[in-house]
């Protein structure tokens, strides 16, 4: 029995070195992933993020707890920052999920995010494939927590929860323009600290407008997730969310703008990889560097030069 078979036959240890395969990039790797697409699109992906410290960890562990006590398969994908020694994820989120160990159906991966940005690790959107055509009900994303720039995980989930605490009120303005607009879900975690209604009050009001022009309530929910406070009313919001976009036609047009991303970059990917095989391997740019300082040359009309002359497409 080959591992593709194992794996269509629900064998976790298949699904794991499979994952494995394409989160190393390994050679023919956009094969199997073009064997494993048409079983996909079944689970519902829901994406956490928010300032390193939030709770994000314990936020997707109580509840992927509760999900799973209801007979859901639920595969989590936790991205951490890499180890400068290893290369491997720093602090596997496993160590802070001990709730689900053992958990039947549960499937936790720690991916190092190896300097990509955006929150994701590069391979995040195959490996959530891999999840979904074992066929897992729903794949939820922790990302690595870096702050305003994580569009990714919008790009790349159904449902996008940003999760603040207390602490961070005096930040909420300066992250208005980026961070505050990829969320469907606000959370502000560990509430029964001081300044919690001062944060809540605050998103509220950014909120208003938001919510007069796309016609989602955009909710804050209050949690403290270490005392399982508030993660019945964020499931609510959750299945809230994906009822209203289905509804409205908005999770099928989601899901096509993801598809297009998707091509985009792996056609990008493409591209400059034909850029480095017919292009890169002919320039000499020790020369051309000298060349340029020497006043001979610019590098606009030698960059010119060389795009004129590779056949990219040979």
């Amino acid at each position: 029995m080959t591992i593709l078979d194992r794996f269509f036959k629900g064998d976790v240890r298949a699904l794991s070195r499979l994952i494995s395969f394409v989160e190393n990039q390994a050679p023919d790797y956009q094969k199997l992933l073009a064997r494993l697409y048409p079983r996909s699109g079944r689970a519902y992906r829901i994406g956490f993020t928010g300032p390193p410290g939030s709770g994000k960890s314990t936020l997707v562990d109580k509840l992927t707890s509760k999900l799973s006590k209801e007979g859901n398969k639920i595969g989590i994908i936790a991205v951490d920052p890499t180890s400068p020694f290893t290369g491997g994820a720093l602090l596997g989120d496993r160590i802070r999920m001990q709730n689900l160990a053992g958990a039947k159906d549960v499937y936790i991966r720690s991916m190092a995010s190896r300097g990509s940005f955006g929150g994701l690790a590069a391979t995040t959107k195959e490996v959530a494939l891999v999840l979904d055509a074992f066929g897992k009900d729903f794949v939820i994303i922790e990302t690595v927590g870096v702050g305003q720039v994580e569009l990714d995980v919008a790009n790349t989930c159904d449902t996008t929860v940003v999760v603040f605490v207390p602490e961070s009120g005096d930040s909420v303005q300066a992250m208005k323009a980026g961070l505050m607009e990829i969320a469907d879900i606000f959370v502000v975690n560990k509430t029964d600290r001081e300044g919690a209604k001062r944060i809540i009050s605050e998103l509220e009001s950014i909120l208003e407008l938001r919510r007069e022009k796309d016609g989602w309530e955009f909710p804050v929910v209050a949690t403290v997730a270490i005392n399982d406070v508030g993660i019945e009313e964020l499931w609510s919001k959750i299945s809230d969310h994906q009822e209203f976009m289905s509804e409205n036609g908005i999770l099928q047009q989601k899901r096509k703008n993801q598809v297009k991303i998707e091509l985009k970059e792996i056609i990008e990917n493409k591209m400059k990889k034909i850029l480095e095989k017919k292009v890169f391997s002919g320039l000499n740019l020790e020369e051309i560097a000298e060349r340029v300082l020497k006043g001979e040359d610019d590098p606009y009309s030698a960059g010119e030069r060389f795009l004129d002359q590779a056949d990219l497409f040979d």
